[in-house]
This record gives structure tokens, C-alpha cells and sequence, in this order.
């Protein structure tokens, strides 16, 4: 592998760093200029992008490079994260394991951006299951939500597993089987065991890419139902 220094290494990020590190193959370059952007991993005629997070902030480089390049956008998700608090000298004070545990399902949440991408024979989404350490430092002028306690860094302890998404219909193949043939995002919600919120991204990036559509309503909430072979809509 070889790199090309740019200003954007010198901004990344170590959870970026280490997934970059992690995927890479012989042969691959890093940081390369295409068509006026810098993609994170060149191998062969593939570009590959790192996105740890915030999917709409890639929006404008995915229209540019789509047409003209294969493009595979890996994700990861967070099955099982540690907090570390360190202090000014980094010296451990406390490790312990959050409860939250991420699924594949999270994946909508960054999805809302541009659900209608994914249509694009061109893109593929991979999502990395990995064990994340998120080490944070006492800052009392910053971070009142944590009472003084910044996170600082986020870093790559191991992939556990991996997960493609290569069309729309690999998208629909998340819903849970379990659902009823009509269900509203409460039915979505409880089956998952996720956030109404969560469940609402779902339905709505599945809507935008013809998973699922629009039946009545049960009340005020919305009725879904699965679509076997659905298209975008147009409007």
C-alpha cells in the first residue's frame, strides 16, 4: 500500500485511522485524487470510503464520483463499546462497558441523507460490526451533559463481523420477518426493540427506495407493507 500526504490525514480522526488500517489490502493506495476529490482507499478500478459517521456530509462526493467510478462506503456500527476516562496525563481512572449495543438496523439513522443512492448499481454499503473504546477527559469548561467528561478519541479494538448492502432489496431484507403484513413504525419499534425514531428512519429510507409502501392508516399512525419487487417513487 502507499499514501499520498494530504491536509485530510492530518485531520482523521483514530477510529477513521484504524478501520482504514484494518481494511486495507497489498496493493491499495490511500488519500488519492479523483475527479477533484480525495478517497480514502483506491484498490484498482473500486473506490473506497471510510465514513464513521454523518452520511450527508459524503452526499456531494458520492453525486460527483457515482456516474463514472464503483463506489463501496463502509460503515462501522458499534456492538460493544468501552468508556475509558483518562487524566490530563493519560493515565487510566475507569474502564467500563456501555449498554448500548448497535445493530445493523443503525444503519437507517445515517441513511435518511440519501436513501435513493443506494439504487445506484454503482454503490454498495459495508457495514463493519465492530468493539469500540471511547476515551474521554475531564474538561470542566466543556461537556455539561457528562458533567466536565470529553470524549477526545474513539479507537478500534476488533471487527467482529461484516454485512454488504448492495441494492435496495438487500435494504428491505432488514425488516424483521416477524412483522405483520401491515404494520406501522410502533409494530416496527416494538419488534426491534429500537427507538419509535429509529423505526421512523426505517420506514421512511424503505419508502424512498420502494421496500415498502404506504396502505391506510390504523388511527393516526401510518400502515406499511412490504413491496417484493418495489421502485423509487418519483416525486
Amino acid at each position: 500500500m502507499t499514501t499520498s500526504p494530504h491536509v485530510g490525514t492530518l485531520r482523521e480522526k483514530p477510529l477513521h485511522a484504524d478501520l482504514k488500517r484494518w481494511y486495507c489490502q497489498p496493493g491499495d493506495t490511500f488519500e488519492q485524487p479523483v475527479d477533484g476529490f480525495v478517497v480514502d482507499v483506491v484498490r484498482g478500478d473500486l473506490l473506497i470510503e471510510i465514513q464513521t459517521r454523518s452520511f450527508s456530509s459524503i452526499k456531494r462526493k458520492l453525486t460527483a464520483l457515482l456516474p463514472h467510478h464503483h463506489v463501496r462506503m463502509v460503515h462501522p456500527i458499534a456492538v460493544e463499546q468501552w468508556i475509558v476516562k483518562v487524566d490530563d496525563t493519560g493515565e487510566i481512572l475507569s474502564r467500563r462497558k456501555s449498554p448500548k449495543r448497535g445493530t445493523a438496523h443503525d444503519l437507517f439513522a445515517e441513511l435518511v441523507s440519501f436513501p435513493e443512492m443506494l439504487a445506484d448499481p454503482h454503490l454498495s454499503l459495508e457495514i463493519l460490526f465492530v468493539r469500540t473504546q471511547q476515551v474521554r477527559r475531564f474538561d470542566p469548561k466543556k461537556a455539561w451533559r457528562r458533567k466536565g467528561w470529553v470524549v477526545e478519541e474513539n479507537q478500534l479494538l476488533e471487527v467482529t463481523g461484516s454485512l454488504t448492502v448492495r441494492s435496495t432489496e438487500d435494504l428491505a431484507d432488514l425488516l424483521p420477518d416477524s412483522l405483520p403484513d401491515e404494520f406501522t413504525t410502533a409494530d416496527l419499534a416494538s419488534t426491534l426493540r429500537c427507538t419509535r425514531r429509529l423505526a421512523q428512519q426505517m420506514a421512511y429510507c424503505l419508502r424512498r427506495t420502494g421496500g415498502v409502501e404506504v396502505v391506510g392508516k390504523d388511527g393516526r399512525a401510518v400502515l406499511y407493507r412490504r413491496t417484493l419487487h418495489g421502485s423509487p417513487p418519483t416525486n
